[in-house]
């Protein structure tokens, strides 16, 4: 992958450490949601449902922007769209504090302003992830990309977690409405960051590919449909779980001291996204060793796989947060081979648009992911709907084996972008 005649000057770790913090501070506004959104429905009369759809929006609407964000980043560059998605994405959370409050204004409707402001951050966060990959790919080779795309990932997971305990803990001793406007500090840090550090690198290309013909590239490589179709299972069974832990726990009576099962929820998510976090960057720079990546995703999806049963099968504190955190180490160590391995067969003027198709898929999984798990949960309860989960995780890991532990692709031999 090549970025130009400039590409020699960029600092691989300069370029990291400057999405890292941009993803990481972004990441807190993101996590704010999960332990805070899903309890609103009954103190602003909002059915399970549009909770759901609520936690889903962002999702959907990440999921439409994700191939014409890789358009504009395969043709303009990486810096601008980063830019501008971290500032609409550092903005939503202030929506939220508004929406507590849309009874006092004349033609708002609380639920209607929550949606807006989730789509606003699911927009945002299109450009965000869709730039980091393109970027992280066209500075990095095949020997040291699994790691430097662990770090990358990394960043966000931690600044998911610090969210998801900000969320909590700040809504339990302070309002829901003083955890939005955290939320949105956090959010506006990210855009100041990225506006003042973030390198532009774009694709060295004269034309990039047409979204038109985008289908037919897909077609054409089953390697990214599995790819993609993994992606889709995680985010599919992960979102789930953090969008109902909250009622989960709430059910069991599982509690922390005075906390309720908000800040529990918040705790259990933040073990689980700690988890995914250590995972992330091991299986990074570990899948740099091996010449076929796809294999690191085994044990990382049988991971989520027994941590998905613990959670369902036994209801306890100590339990279900064992099983949070094994559910994490598996979702934790699918991302970066997968991300890295996506790189490494990318046409070079498609980076940014094969990355939407990425997430395309994910968000494909994490906005059908909660518009499932409420109702399925409430119908069957939420530990038969954890059990029953496994099975998409196993279809998953046949889905690698079939078509992924064979890929075998050689390291590329450009030196300025060794780290």
């Amino acid at each position: 992958m090549g970025d130009g005649s400039d590409e020699p000057e960029i600092d691989v770790r300069y370029v990291v450490a400057s999405l890292v913090a941009g993803v990481f501070f972004g990441g807190v506004g993101g996590g704010v949601a999960y332990p805070t959104l899903p309890n609103l429905g009954p103190i602003l009369g909002i059915s399970p449902f549009l909770v759901g759809i609520i936690l889903s929006t962002n999702g959907f609407v990440r999921l439409v922007a994700n191939t014409p964000a890789g358009q504009i980043i395969d043709t303009m560059g990486s810096r601008r769209p980063m830019i501008v998605g971290f500032t609409v994405q550092g903005v939503a959370p202030f929506g939220y504090a508004l929406a507590l409050h849309a009874d006092k204004l004349p033609l708002i409707d609380s639920a209607g302003v929550f949606l807006l402001a989730r789509a606003m951050w699911g927009l945002g966060s299109a450009f965000v992830f869709v730039g980091a990959f393109s970027t992280i790919t066209h500075v990095t080779t095949r020997e040291n990309r699994g790691k430097w795309v662990g770090y990358m990932r990394g960043g966000q997971s931690l600044g998911f977690p610090t969210g998801t305990v900000l969320g909590g803990l700040v809504a339990d001793l302070f309002g829901y409405a003083a955890a939005f406007l955290v939320a949105g500090t956090f959010g506006v840090i990210a855009a100041l960051v990225a506006a003042a550090v973030l390198p532009n690198v774009s694709a060295d290309v004269d034309t990039a590919a047409s979204l038109r013909d985008l289908p037919q590239v897909v077609a054409r490589d089953p390697r990214v449909l599995s790819i993609g179709g993994v992606n889709f299972v995680v985010r599919f069974v992960y979102v789930s779980l953090l969008s109902t832990i909250v009622v989960f726990a709430g059910t069991h009576g599982i509690r922390i001291g005075s906390f309720s099962s908000v800040g529990v929820s918040g705790a259990m998510m933040a073990v689980s996204v700690l988890a995914m976090s250590v995972t992330t960057l091991l299986t990074g720079r570990y899948s740099d060793t091996l010449s076929r990546r796809g294999l690191v995703t085994i044990p990382a999806l049988a991971s989520l796989a027994v941590g998905l049963a613990v959670v369902g099968l036994f209801p306890t504190l100590y339990t279900t947060l064992l099983g949070m955190a094994m559910v994490g180490a598996g979702v934790g160590g699918t991302s970066p081979p997968l991300l890295a391995l996506l790189g490494d067969i990318s046409p070079e003027d498609q980076v940014g648009k094969l990355g939407g198709v990425y997430n395309v898929f994910g968000d494909l999984g994490a906005t059908l992911g909660p518009v499932v798990a409420f109702p399925l949960g409430a119908a069957v309860g939420y530990d038969l709907s954890y059990l029953s989960a496994t099975t998409l995780v196993l279809v998953a890991a046949v889905a690698v084996v079939v078509t992924l532990l064979d890929v075998d692709v050689a390291p590329d031999d450009d030196p300025s972008r060794a780290d």
